[in-house]
């Protein structure tokens, strides 16, 4: 069993190092980058990885892309600011021994936030695809949100993915801002529209779901910035898609 790695970047240089290394397991890594202007490109060159130039065309599109250029079928895909535990290693590595019994596999992926680990907060166990057979699965998703999506049979790792969140609430702001853009966009696309129950009503049942049913308190600080985030987030969302539409 041949499993190639594909990681698609832009400006990642603080992240790529840590995710190539902890590749262990894989036959080839591919880097598709869509033009970044900081040392991602020579940082993933010189740790061994196949480094292509691609121009940004949405996150589906670009992993189709990166998973079509790889040399083998069985693909592991890894957002860079991702790293695998040795545990999840360890399991590819007993797949790759044994031979898969299904076509693409989940994994659970534990997010540290401001420095924290985050166990609650609807944040884990977050399970993705992220290893599987290309002739079986494709990414789908216009804008945000993007998945794998599968034909065929799918099993579950049980070793965590690590996600290396925001250092900072700056960090988390700007990234809710390209977000929150993404995803208005989706709705304005979708023809959603826009009423004042998903401005007045919506943000605060989302805080009040990911700090009291989710169980954020039990995040600490962390856990109430991710909540007020979160609300935060659909309330921006909403109103940039409502100023999108022209009927408003």
């Amino acid at each position: 069993m041949k499993i190639s790695a594909t990681i698609i970047t832009y400006n990642e240089q603080k992240n790529i190092a840590r995710a190539i290394e902890s590749l262990r397991f894989c036959d080839e890594v591919v880097v598709v980058d869509s033009g970044s202007v900081d040392r991602t490109v020579e940082i993933a060159d010189k740790l061994g990885a196949r480094v292509l130039e691609h121009p940004w065309q949405g996150f589906a599109r670009q992993k189709n892309f990166a998973a079509e250029e790889a040399r083998f079928d069985w693909i592991f895909s890894l957002d860079a600011d991702e790293s695998l535990s040795e545990a999840l290693e360890g399991e590819i590595w007993q797949i790759k021994k044994n031979g898969p019994q299904y076509d693409a596999y989940t994994v659970p992926r534990l997010a540290q936030y401001l420095g924290r680990w985050i166990l609650h907060s609807g944040w884990y166990p977050d399970r993705k695809i992220r290893l599987y057979n290309r002739c079986k699965g494709r990414w789908t998703g216009n804008y945000v949100h993007e998945r794998v999506e599968v034909s065929g049979s799918v099993g579950h790792l049980e070793s965590n993915l690590l996600h290396f969140t925001c250092d900072s609430l700056s960090q988390h702001l700007e990234t809710m801002n390209r977000y929150t853009t993404l995803a208005a966009q989706q709705l304005a696309a979708e023809g959603v529209r826009i009423g004042w129950r998903h401005l007045l009503l919506d943000p605060p049942w989302t805080f009040f779901r990911s700090y009291v049913v989710n169980r954020g308190f039990l995040d600490g600080m962390e856990g109430l910035a991710i909540a007020y985030m979160a609300g935060l987030y659909n309330f921006i969302k909403y109103a940039k898609a409502r100023f999108m539409t022209p009927d408003r």
